[in-house]
């Protein structure tokens, strides 16, 4: 297969350059095909570490101490335990990657103990609240500068994202050739660029073969901003925002949401876990099983609300 052009982000501008930094990036780049998001957060954790710790060694020569201080900071700070962790991975896998290709001999943060990931439960959407999500674009009014054909693009978004339980940026960078009417799939490259094929449903297909027909999309990037440029992320993320006021839906949603909601309504409805863990492109099935435990609370409340010996 061909290689894709226009996938991966570019690296963003860094600070006074760091040799080893840099080179732990192009491994991550090159070796590991890291997506542009993983080398754009792990850069910046580690930007952050040192940053906050101005007078650490260099990263050759460092203990313990200044990365169990970092972890005092950051918690002194109030940041979130997942915040704290992603930071962690980025040096944990620094320093991994210093003991394989520098010669590092010990690795400083194998002593650190982080505190433990919270054991939240996503919440998925219903299907009436999926309904009503589907609904706004077209009964929102269009501002006035954009493109008649936007409410149907976004129509378009919000049934390819929920029907094949994609990531958000597997879907803003799809192709036009992705999406394959007549086998009903899309070709999707997920983390790491590992190549998956999901199933997409009959409504989310009429809703893209509307989009396209409206704004003449016939190749290149599917989603399209007014100056039919590739849609980005961030833009995704602020078409959820726009519609959410116009539903009951609470206002903190995320786009990914939708992927929670996705795998949930399809454990629910009696799919087994080794293929959502296939179309979800997890690598790991202990990160699917949390949605087991989604349906199960699901189904104690069901039970409670309804059994009269509950």
């Amino acid at each position: 297969m061909p290689p894709r052009s226009g996938r991966r982000r570019p690296r963003p501008p860094r600070p006074p350059k760091d040799r080893l930094v840099e080179a732990y990036l192009d491994y991550l780049e090159n070796e590991r095909n890291a997506s542009g998001h993983t080398l754009t957060n792990y850069g910046r954790a580690l930007d952050g570490f040192r940053a906050a710790q101005p007078h650490a060694p260099g990263w050759l020569d460092c203990s313990t101490e200044p990365f169990r201080d970092y972890l005092f900071l950051l918690m002194k700070r109030g940041q979130a335990r997942a915040y704290v962790r992603l930071q962690f991975a980025a040096l944990r896998s620094f320093y991994k990657y210093l003991c394989q290709r520098k010669g590092l001999a010990l690795n400083p943060l194998k002593a650190l103990h982080l505190p433990k990931a919270e054991k939240k439960l996503p919440q998925p959407l219903t299907a009436a609240q999926i309904d009503e999500l589907l609904a706004a674009p077209l009964k929102v009014e269009r501002e006035a500068q954009a493109p008649a054909w936007m409410p149907a693009r976004d129509v378009a978004v919000i049934e390819l994202f929920y029907s094949s339980g994609l990531r958000l940026a597997e879907l803003a960078a799809l192709n036009c050739e992705d999406l394959d009417p007549y086998t009903e799939t899309v070709r999707v490259f997920g983390k790491g660029r590992k190549e998956r094929v999901c199933p997409v449903g009959l409504p989310a297909l009429e809703a893209v073969g509307r989009y396209r027909s409206k704004a003449d999309v016939r190749s290149g990037p599917l989603f399209i901003s007014k100056l039919r440029k590739r849609l980005s992320g961030r833009s995704i993320w602020l078409l959820f925002k726009r519609y959410l006021p116009h539903t009951s839906i609470p206002p903190m949603l995320s786009p990914h949401k939708l992927r929670h909601s996705f795998a949930t309504h399809l454990l629910d409805a009696g799919a087994d876990l080794r293929s959502v863990q296939s179309l979800l492109g997890h690598a790991n099935l202990s990160t699917t099983q949390i949605y087991t435990k989604v349906t199960t609370e699901r189904m104690k409340t069901a039970y409670d609300q309804a059994h009269p010996r509950a």
